[in-house]
């Protein structure tokens, strides 16, 4: 069996009696520089896609943090830590998320939230889920929003979304502050108790702020109300962002009936928005934790409606719309996160320069056909010239001398000429060339110096005196 280095050895000279070395260093040259450029830039680059992510969520007990809560569980078993930042609520998450000195990377914001906020750098990956908005209160049956005018209300903490949502929508039913309506803010897990104990007359509450278990505590409550927006549709089509959800007859606890009737409710709907930096591969994470969590059916929704690509106020991420459009990437469905992760990167440095490569590597042995034959074929003009010069009348003996040393440089020069054996036919085709004018120009050299020598016995020629 043959040694390997042999055979490579072998290789090589074939190569280059075929085409020279000049062209198999060339195309050496560029791969190596190639192989170079691609592991820089993968390093660069930072081919491996983070292990953390940090996600802004809501105050403790909350819906978004319980969220944030599954979406950790579900991330560890790739690998991946989600750090869970607690918040005062959707405006507040927005704001985190903007601050470019936070290290915040997604976080979930309620729609129809953005006044004030710069859009260019945040991206949606898509609605997860409704969120309703629940108005709590005791007394007499209340029909319009307006019926509050005067009361006290406890509209939710500063920075949540309940309080957001909760003034636009009392500003459209012309209730402000200042009116003699009272506009209250209670600590976190405080107007539950304000209200069961008779201090305001109602409540907004949603789930960014709320605790669930304080939300089941008041539906539960005989003397307590959840108020139904007969007008949900006129609020749905004067408020965009707003969608009409309806809680059915004995939903809640069919043993009590719970609530007593049909009720409808108005909400936005959640998104996770991130940060335009987000790693492609983390993406696709959350949007498969999301689809874990949130696909399935519920009050208020159905099977499979969430995750969804609805844009409203910020703009899908074309790493989300790949991931609507055609499921987790082959690489991540395969191999473990990590490695799908350096292979993602990897390819996406390699693959546009072989892309550039291989076009340059077919153009290599042309540019080389072409200096090869340049230097063969300039000698070729030189020689076009020096036999255009041999031909003139005005030649004389002496002028031919000159061309023949002429001739001979050019030959010595050609000589030296090395051309790989795939040129052998212009190579020697030139030779025989200037083999050709070398025996013109001796001929016409002979003939020129006999002229000279029979020129004084010519009888009609004048003797010198």
């Amino acid at each position: 069996m043959l040694n390997p280095r042999i055979l490579l050895a072998r290789a090589i000279a074939k190569l280059d009696a075929l085409f020279g070395r000049g062209l198999i260093v060339s195309i050496g040259a560029i791969l190596l520089i190639a192989l170079a450029i691609s592991i820089a830039a993968v390093v660069f680059m930072n081919s491996a896609a983070p292990n953390t992510i940090t996600i802004t969520s809501g105050p403790n007990g909350s819906v978004f943090q319980k969220t944030a809560e599954r979406y950790r569980k579900i991330l560890a078993k790739e690998g991946v830590t989600l750090k869970i930042l607690p918040s005062e609520g959707s405006v507040d998450n927005l704001k985190k998320l903007s601050n470019p000195e936070l290290a915040v990377d997604v976080g979930f914001v309620l729609g129809g939230e953005v006044s004030g906020v710069d859009l260019e750098k945040l991206v949606s990956l898509g609605s997860i889920s409704y969120q309703p908005l629940m108005v709590f209160y005791r007394g007499e049956t209340k029909t319009l929003l307006s019926d509050f005018k005067g009361r006290r209300l406890d509209i939710g903490q500063e920075g949540s979304g309940t309080r957001s949502l909760a003034l636009t929508l009392l500003k459209a039913n012309g209730i402000v502050p200042n009116d003699g309506t009272s506009l209250a803010s209670t600590a976190a897990g405080d107007p539950v108790r304000e209200l069961l104990e008779d201090r305001i007359d109602a409540i907004f509450l949603m789930g960014d702020s709320t605790s669930t278990d304080s939300m089941r505590q008041l539906l539960h409550t005989p003397d307590i109300h959840l108020f139904s927006f007969v007008q949900a549709d006129g609020y749905t089509r004067r408020i965009n962002y707003l969608n009409k959800l309806e809680l059915p007859k004995g939903a809640l606890d069919f043993g009590k009936n719970i609530p007593a009737e049909n009720l409808y409710l108005i909400g936005p709907t959640v998104e996770i928005i991130a940060r335009n930096s987000l790693h492609p591969a983390l993406s696709d994470l959350l949007l498969e934790a999301a689809r874990e969590v949130h696909s399935t059916p519920g009050i208020f929704k159905k099977r499979g409606e969430f995750p969804a690509p609805l844009e409203h106020e910020f703009r899908i991420s074309p790493d989300a719309s790949r991931y609507y459009a055609s499921g987790k990437s082959f690489l991540y469905r395969t191999f473990p996160f990590w490695v799908a992760s350096l292979i993602a990167r990897a390819l996406a440095v390699i693959v546009p320069l072989a892309l550039l490569l291989i076009p340059g590597l077919k153009i290599a042995p042309a540019i080389y056909r072409w200096r090869v034959e340049s230097r063969i074929y300039k000698w070729y003009r030189a020689l076009l010239e020096l036999e255009r010069d041999a031909f003139k009348p005005s030649v004389d003996a002496a002028r031919c001398e000159d061309l023949l040393r002429h001739l001979d440089h050019i030959e010595n020069t050609v000589s030296k000429i090395t051309v790989p054996a795939s040129f052998g036919d212009l190579f020697y085709v030139l030779r025989g060339h200037i083999g050709f004018v070398r025996d013109s120009l001796l001929a016409k050299q002979a003939s020129l110096l006999a002229a000279t020598d029979s020129a004084p016995n010519d009888p009609g020629a004048r003797s010198p005196e």
